[in-house]
């Protein structure tokens, strides 16, 4: 094997390997001699017909024999029409595929280039070229070579094409400059970079591995770390030892520069510390901010007097008689009282419970009284089933809020309050910190607040347990529905979650003219998935008349062969199979069109938000985008903006909190040990309308129901509601 540094010149061939998640790549090359050539290596952006100068060394692999491996390289623009076309046609520039990269070239030859860049309008000699898709191609052309720039920036730097791209929307001809002056940025202002790249960057552009920039970027991430796991503070010394295990640095050599980093920190208001007994955590100041924010709101609200005039004997009397539609219980009856006699009260229970006929009750009594309401829900899918259980317009919270995207705030707040004087909110189990605060901001002091979930889901995916905070600080009046109503006790979805509740094992056995609506099928391996997710999906599902669009796998992971991951794949090919359909492949999974998928972020811009739920509608391979449709609402993804979606024929338990669909089916095995808690499986359980399937083993679930034991979620809501906190 020569290990002699080389330099080759040619021009990329084709691709037998592309990562478009790191820049990997193995492309067979032709040299000057018209020699192919394997060359493999980081070749992050690079395209087929583009020539390149490859610096490297040549190796014998085994299998594959020769090959090129390259250490760095150099892009230059084709000069021969065959290396035109196929850089043209590549997909690289908005408004040319391969068939007009091959009338542009055949009608311009090599000078193609020099056309788009200096005499842009003669493109509309070629047949079918129009002033818009010559504005769409010069626009990308000047975009792509400024993202060249950048690219061969850090090219070095292991930083992938996808990455470059979204460092070049954030700032745009400042990239560079950004860069240099401070890479930890990029940590905290893009989304999907985090600290490791920022760092890995920062290093390479010769920042010490000491440096107080380095620490204090690394405290930030670390904190921000445990919030991505539900808690808003982290304990002094754990936090210690994650930077330290970030850092890569000896924490005796280094510890008085952390202690000198977390001081100025500290001293600057960027950090705060909450002592609790002996312990000391660390939070970042607006985490504090926030939490303080809510208590204050909520402490207000409680002392805030009720301003309508009730006859509350005759509203009483009312809802004991009932009418024929609905029959409340007494616990019913006393929830709907407490919500016209305090600002702020709590209704919670399970499945069966007789949460919706309460909010339809109150809202009937609402309408009695002329009184104005809102409701709302975290997601999309939870506003929905408000409405269909109420028969009244809802909507997601983010929308009622209305977000602001030039200003990057929602436009309802302190200064322009929501105008109603009753705000209803389901599913609240999942608001986390940040939204509910600026529900509070945006709350008139006039207006009544009901908080309506299931206490015992699963807690937000974003940081901090409101509702729970709430309920155990003994302040807010508080009602638990636990009455199963008699219409609901024929459903073994809804047996079965309260036996779940209740640390019981399930039972599968019908009940005596009941529905036969949960299955359990006990399998060993979880190889065998594939086969029993065929015939649900082929033979039982049509037996219910129910569609595989109205049905999801809940799984409680992503890896390994019962994770979603590898589920979302084989339910791809079971449901949306097509062997020549356009498709756009990104992070290992191959997006066409008529795939159900879910956005993993709020996005403002786009006005879809973490867990909203779509299908694929239109996917263009020369530009590289894709059109996706959320109930109503159309967005236009870039292949730089596809890590925010993910196929979602199967999700994550946490990510189903909030919706319903008429089958679920979940896979449950010892191999998701770690995540086998009661209040997951009781959530995955209560996402189920007509059909609840487990498959798996006896011993997991059984590990499920009694495991009540979860991870406590470090806040300091409750205390702060009840004044027992030391901030230092």
């Amino acid at each position: 094997m020569d290990q002699k540094t080389t330099t080759l010149y040619g021009t990329v061939e084709r691709f037998l390997f592309q990562s478009n998640e790191n820049g990997f790549a193995v492309a067979i090359i032709i040299d000057q001699k018209q020699n192919q050539i394997t060359a493999k290596g980081f070749l992050p952006n690079l395209q087929a017909g583009q020539q390149v100068n490859l610096t490297g060394d040549w190796l014998f692999h085994p299998k594959f024999g020769k090959q090129f491996n390259v250490t760095s390289y150099q892009v230059t623009l084709p000069t021969s029409a065959l290396g035109l076309k196929k850089y043209l046609g590549s997909g690289l520039i908005k408004g040319i595929g391969a068939s007009y990269a091959e009338k542009l070239v055949n009608h311009f030859g090599t000078n193609i280039i020099d056309v788009i860049e200096q005499t842009p309008d003669r493109l509309l000699e070629v047949e079918g070229i129009g002033p818009k898709r010559i504005e769409q191609i010069q626009s990308s052309w000047k975009t792509q070579k400024e993202i060249s720039n950048i690219m061969i920036f850090l090219q070095d730097k292991g930083i992938s094409s996808a990455y470059a791209t979204k460092i070049y929307k954030q700032y745009g001809q400042s990239s560079i400059a950004v860069l240099q002056e401070n890479p930890y940025r990029l940590a905290d202002e893009i989304w999907g970079i985090g600290f490791k790249m920022a760092d890995q960057i920062a290093q390479k552009l010769g920042i010490s591995p000491d440096s107080p920039k380095r620490i204090k970027s690394a405290i930030s991430y670390a904190i921000n770390q445990i919030v991505g796991q539900g808690h808003l503070y982290a304990e002094i010394n754990k936090l210690r030892s994650q930077i330290f295990e970030f850092l890569e640095l000896n924490a005796l050599e280094h510890g008085p520069k952390l202690k000198a980093a977390l001081h100025e920190l500290h001293q600057a208001d960027v950090i705060k510390v909450v002592k609790e007994n002996d312990q000391h955590f660390v939070t970042l100041s607006q985490f504090l901010f926030t939490e303080k924010a809510i208590a204050k709101k909520i402490q207000l609200l409680l002392k805030s007097p009720v301003v309508h005039n009730f006859d509350y004997q005759k509203i009483y009397r009312q809802l004991s008689l009932g009418d024929n539609e609905i029959q409340l219980n007494e616990q019913q009856q006393l929830a709907i009282m407490t919500v016209l006699k305090q600002k702020l009260c709590i209704v919670t229970g399970g499945p069966g419970t007789g949460k919706t006929t309460l909010i339809k009750q109150l809202l009937t009594t609402l309408d009695q009284h002329k009184l104005q309401y809102k409701l709302a829900a975290p997601t999309g899918r939870a506003a929905k089933r408000m409405s269909e259980g109420t028969g009244r317009f809802a909507t997601t919270i983010h929308r009622l809020l209305e977000f602001d995207v030039s200003t990057m705030r929602f436009t309802h707040n302190e200064s322009n309050c929501l105008k109603t004087q009753f705000l209803i909110l389901d599913e609240t189990s999942m608001i986390d910190t940040f939204l509910m605060n600026s529900v509070l901001k945006a709350l008139a002091m006039g207006t009544h607040l009901i908080l309506i979930g299931d206490i015992d889901q699963l807690p937000s995916v974003g940081a901090g347990n409101v509702l729970n905070d709430l309920i155990k600080s003994n302040q807010v009046p508080y009602t638990k529905l636990t009455e199963i109503f008699r219409q609901a006790q024929d459903s073994l979805i809804i047996l079965n979650a309260h036996k779940v509740n209740l640390g019981e094992f399930p039972s599968a056995k019908p009940i005596e003219g009941g529905k036969r609506d949960f299955w359990f099928i006990n399998e060993a391996d979880p190889v065998n998935l594939p086969a029993h997710l065929t015939k649900i999906l082929k033979s039982t599902l049509p037996k219910y008349h129910i569609y595989p669009s109205q049905t999801v796998v809940l799984a409680p992971m992503h890896r390994g062969n019962a994770g979603t991951q590898k589920l979302n794949f084989d339910l791809q090919g079971l449901l949306n199979h097509q062997i020549e359909a356009p498709s756009l492949s990104h992070h290992g999974y191959k997006y066409q069109v008529g795939d159900r998928i879910m956005q993993l972020r709020n996005n403002y811009d786009k006005h879809v938000f973490n867990g909203d739920m779509g299908y694929i509608t239109e996917l263009d391979q020369a530009k590289r985008t894709m059109i996706c449709k959320f109930d109503q609402l159309e967005v236009e993804y870039e292949y730089s903006e596809l890590d925010e979606i993910t196929l979602a024929y199967a999700i994550s338990i946490h990510k189903s909190q909030g919706s319903e669909y008429d089958a679920v089916i979940i896979p449950i095995f010892t191999q998701h040990f770690m995540l086998l808690q009661r209040n997951l499986l009781y959530t995955a359980i209560t996402r189920a309308k007509k059909l609840c399937i487990l498959i798996g083993q006896t011993r997991a679930v059984a590990l499920a129901v009694k495991n009540s034991k979860t991870d406590e979620r470090k806040t300091f809501l409750k205390q702060l509601l009840n004044g027992d906190i030391h901030v230092i």
